[in-house]
Order: C-alpha cells, then sequence, then structure tokens
C-alpha cells in the first residue's frame, strides 16, 4: 500500500481531506483517528502534526506526505516538493518598529525572532547577513515590545496583526509558501502507485481551475469563436441540425468564463452554458 502522511490539525488539515475526498480517496471520520486505510484505492493514511511529516517522509517510513513548503523547508529534512497543491497560500516577512530597520541589510547585529528559524537562518545566511535567531512557538509580534527581539520574520497576510503590535513590514518578501506533496529526496520518481496519486491531485486541481463551455455559433464565426475557446489541445465541433450552426465545447479557465460567455455572445454566439468539471485526466 502506499504510505501517505495527512496534516491532523491546523490550517493544512480540513483543505488536505477535502481535496483527498475529490480524488477519490477515504476520509477519516473522526479527528482522534490517526490512521486509516483505503483498501479500495490500495493507500493507508496517517494524520500526523504539520510540522513533523517532512522528517517521516524523509525517513523512509512514509511515501509521500501533504504539508507546507514552509514547514518542508524549515524542517532541513532530506525531503523534496514534487507538486503545488495551491491552497494554504501565505508570504513571510520580517517586520520591525517604524523606521527602525530600512532593509535587510540592517537586519546585521539585530536578534530576530520568529517560530521558522531554519527558513530565517538560511535567508540570512544566503544573503550575508550575521545576524541573531532566536525561536518562539507563537505570538511572535510580542518579542519586540517585550525585548526579546529588535525584528520578528512571521507569515504575513493583510498586515493588520503587525499594524496592532505597532509594526511594519522590512524589505522584500522571506519566501511564498502553499500546501506541497512532497516525497523522500531521490525516491524513485516512476513508482506508479505515487504517479496515480499526482495525477488524481492534478486532476482535482485542473477541476476547481477550469469549466467546461458549451455554445451555438453560426459557421462563420466559428473561426473567432474558437480563438476565445481554443480549450486545452482543441475544442469539440459538432453540427447542428439547422444548417449554418455548429455546437462547440471546450475547457475555459473558470475566472475567466463571464468575459469569455460576454465576448462569444457579442459575436452572435447562442446558448451558452458552463458546467462545473468534478474529475478529471489531462
Amino acid at each position: 500500500m502506499l504510505r501517505i502522511a495527512v496534516p491532523n490539525k491546523g490550517s493544512l488539515s480540513g483543505p488536505a481531506a477535502e481535496m483527498l475526498h475529490e480524488a477519490g480517496y477515504q476520509q477519516r471520520r473522526e479527528s482522534k483517528e490517526l490512521r486509516i486505510v483505503d483498501p479500495t484505492n490500495e493507500v493507508e493514511f496517517f494524520y500526523l502534526r504539520p510540522r513533523d511529516i517532512a522528517i517521516y517522509v524523509a525517513s523512509g517510513q512514509l511515501d509521500i506526505g501533504l504539508t507546507g513548503r514552509d514547514l518542508l523547508i524549515d524542517s532541513g529534512a532530506d525531503a523534496e516538493e514534487i507538486l503545488a497543491l495551491g491552497f494554504a497560500r501565505s508570504t513571510f516577512r520580517y517586520a520591525g518598529k517604524p523606521g527602525t530597520i530600512g532593509g535587510l541589510a540592517d537586519l546585521a547585529g539585530k536578534t530576530v525572532a520568529t517560530s521558522y528559524e531554519g527558513i530565517v537562518a538560511a535567508h540570512l545566511a544566503d544573503n550575508g547577513i550575521d545576524a541573531s535567531v532566536v525561536h518562539l512557538d507563537g505570538a511572535v509580534e510580542t518579542a519586540i515590545q517585550l525585548g526579546v527581539a529588535q525584528v520578528i520574520a512571521d507569515v504575513v497576510e493583510t498586515g493588520t496583526s503587525l499594524r496592532n503590535a505597532g509594526l511594519e513590514v522590512v524589505g522584500e518578501p522571506i519566501m511564498q509558501s502553499e500546501a506541497v506533496v512532497i516525497r523522500r529526496t531521490g525516491a524513485d520518481g516512476d513508482d506508479p502507485k505515487v504517479q496515480q496519486f499526482l495525477r488524481r491531485l492534478q486532476g482535482v486541481l485542473v477541476a476547481r481551475t477550469y469549466v467546461m463551455m458549451d455554445y451555438d455559433c453560426r459557421v462563420e464565426q466559428l473561426e473567432k469563436a474558437v480563438a476565445l475557446t481554443p480549450g486545452l489541445e482543441s475544442p469539440t465541433v459538432s453540427p447542428l441540425h439547422n444548417e449554418g450552426w455548429v455546437a462547440v465545447r471546450a475547457m475555459v479557465p473558470a475566472k475567466e468564463a463571464q468575459r469569455i460567455m460576454d465576448d462569444l455572445y457579442d459575436i452572435g454566439a447562442r446558448a451558452i452554458l458552463t458546467t462545473a468539471i468534478h474529475a478529471c485526466r489531462l
């Protein structure tokens, strides 16, 4: 069986379970379950602390895992990212009191408080900055107020928490993170079970990104219509009973669907419909 690590709690847990369910895998019914077996798909899921997943995968005891890119890098484990999953996105930034830090170079000689010591230490070293890093498990915004550090490094979304703490972001982002699938570095990349698992998740990603669009148009407008809806390879075009009309079907990006419908209508297309895609293989 394919042995897969899944986050047991936190912001990664719910979306990961939802994606796996959409991909056709059985998921746990109770949050206390730490292991379940999906015999139909020949998969065994282990529900672990998100911070530990990279370490378990790197050990070779588990084949692959779902975790955050930030947690993978911070762990320093001998594991690698093989697929980005598009959820749990976050940005890591430095922050300090307004006017005290002008840029990255000003971090030299300072103490930086963070919950992601591995990421920050590596970033400072890569940029030749000699600074101290102190690890805190959470609420790093208070580190400056309490005199533990002059700078913090943390996830920044809207910046509201920083402003409430009297802080402002410093310099460019340290990194962009999101949920990813990982495996042990150097593991067999052609393992058919792993490849099947990845195809299923990729199918979910495509199904979430695209919709199927159907419409009718006159033959003389077909080239213009196809230019608007090229599909992945090419659209499906079928003749209609009424001579001079054809039916067209193509996948289009969901976020552009309304604009494409407007443009199709403007060139004379009618009966324009969109339907959700629940699963696919490319």
